[in-house]
């Protein structure tokens, strides 16, 4: 059975899933960007971004490519597609990536401000979503056709997803760095008792904790 799953949202040592002040210039808020250096690292990673070197192999890289496996389609909020509020304005944002997002696959975004949908290369269409979280992965499941649907974040989005009991599984890494503020993952969540750790594997650059709904 397809299943909603969070994969590699890293948080730092103190929760921290964004650090604070996030613009165009700190997607990931100030200091955020530290905790995805695990992912960067790896081959996948390298590959991904187009960094010299090979990268490294082992769990990370397993952690990192076991993202794309068996992944149809893909929700994140709107906070993650880009740092745009309000109205759409001049249209000319089409997200952080370029024009060729990492997806290769639909993804729908939530928003309260209606958009045509964008057709990007190498296979990615933005669709999106103004009917709430639950619209969005019927959506989301639909066009995934029988494979799993990955939930991209950010904080927000996750936490909506969780509180509401409809995520699956979570692979949380965890980076050895303290943000000191921002966006926390868990801190004050409703329903967190609904999910049990299933598995935990370290590395010099992060813990990975998998989590699963209890059945």
């Amino acid at each position: 059975m397809p299943k909603l799953r969070v994969h590699g949202f890293t948080i730092s040592l103190d929760g921290y899933g964004a650090g604070p002040d996030q613009s165009v210039d700190a997607g990931l808020g100030v200091g955020g960007e530290q905790l995805h250096g695990w992912m960067v690292a790896t081959q996948f990673g390298h590959e991904q971004f187009g960094l010299e070197g090979r990268g490294s192999t082992g769990r990370d890289d397993e952690f990192a490519r076991a993202r794309t496996e068996n992944t149809g389609a893909t929700v994140m909020g709107r906070n993650m597609f880009g740092p745009i509020r309000g109205d759409w304005g001049d249209d000319e944002w089409r997200g952080w990536w370029g024009d060729n997002p990492p997806y290769h696959h639909p993804v729908f975004v939530l928003t309260h401000h209606p958009h045509e949908p964008i057709e990007m290369e190498g296979g990615t269409t933005f669709h999106f979503v103004d009917a709430g979280i639950e619209a969005a992965l019927e959506q989301a499941f639909a066009a995934a056709g029988g494979q799993d649907v990955c939930l991209g974040g950010g904080v927000s989005t996750v936490r909506q997803y969780l509180e509401a009991g409809l995520v699956d599984e979570l692979h949380i890494p965890v980076s050895p760095v303290l943000l000191g503020a921002g966006e926390r993952l868990f801190g004050d969540l409703d329903g967190l008792d609904r999910y049990e750790v299933v598995e935990v594997v370290s590395s010099p650059l992060a813990a990975h904790f998998v989590l699963a709904k209890k059945s």
